[in-house]
């Protein structure tokens, strides 16, 4: 089967209104329109788009279960068009997760729970959501696939080398990334980059990173949304302001960064596991 060799992808740097689902999804409906007005086939937002982050004991008044007709009709405006939103999904009662929906032909195609929940510097994600405990892979197009991992996910590196062992073509980032949220001496700004173009170059897999630009709280959101090619080269970049950004993608070029670098051929999964057996 001869696949489609390019792949047009899209990535909208937005803020949220802090706890207004009703506002912020006003606010994806139009950003999706004007992706679909490009013809973009993958689209996606932000951490925690359609509540915004600082929520705090807010959590539990702006959880959606996935039956919440917001996101089917979120769902139904994306058409053939993947786009991963981020938003707190509620499991059950009192159970609520930092979470993406993967949206296409009007459903939800998966769901990625936030892995990872920070509780350093002025992040505190574990004392208000669940971990969660798979990965997820998504088909895009024939020849076209994604794996979804939410910021700190992208801190620990055994999560992204599993997130990255099925060969999905593409890692989609969505974050919610502040100055200084850290540390006044780790910069978030100079490290994200550093983050993104390692795992790209790595894995030759394209990454695709969108950040919030603006206020919430006293914190400022730094922007930053980038589209890397399979060698870690920007494709496109985000100035700041609220904006959408796009590029287009080669599967040939993937094809011969994972030729000249063959990481996922050599990844000796088997013997990785011995290595880690008896560490928690």
């Amino acid at each position: 089967m001869h696949y489609q060799d390019r792949l047009a992808v899209g990535a909208a740097q937005i803020n949220a209104t802090l706890g207004d689902v009703d506002t912020n999804l006003t606010h994806h409906l139009d950003y999706i329109a004007e992706a679909r007005s490009q013809a973009l086939e993958l689209l996606v937002f932000p951490e925690l788009s359609l509540t915004g982050y600082g929520l705090g004991s807010r959590v539990m008044e702006v959880a959606m279960p996935l039956e919440d007709p917001r996101l089917a009709r979120l769902a139904q405006a994306c058409g053939s068009m993947q786009t991963v939103v981020g938003f707190v999904e509620e499991a059950s009662p009192g159970e609520y997760y930092n979470a993406l929906a993967i949206l296409q032909d009007g459903a939800i195609v998966a769901v990625h729970r936030k892995l990872n929940l920070p509780t350093y510097g002025g992040l505190e994600e574990g004392k208000w959501f669940t971990h969660g405990s798979e990965l997820t892979h998504t088909e895009i197009r024939p020849g076209w696939s994604a794996s979804q991992l939410i910021c700190a996910d992208l801190w620990n590196p055994a999560l992204v080398h599993a997130a990255l062992l099925p060969r999905p073509t593409v890692l989609c980032a969505p974050i919610n990334s502040a100055s200084g949220i850290v540390s006044d001496d780790f910069s978030n700004e100079q490290n994200w980059a550093l983050n993104l173009r390692f795992y790209a170059m790595t894995y030759g897999t394209p990454v695709i990173m969108a950040n919030r630009f603006g206020p919430e709280n006293g914190s400022h959101f730094w922007g930053g949304t980038r589209i890397l090619g399979p060698r870690g080269e920007p494709l496109a970049e985000a100035d700041t302001g609220e904006t959408l950004i796009h590029a287009e993608l080669s599967r040939t070029a993937i094809a011969r960064a994972r030729f000249e670098l063959p990481t996922h051929r050599d990844a000796d999964t088997p013997l990785i596991r011995e290595l880690m057996a008896g560490y928690r």
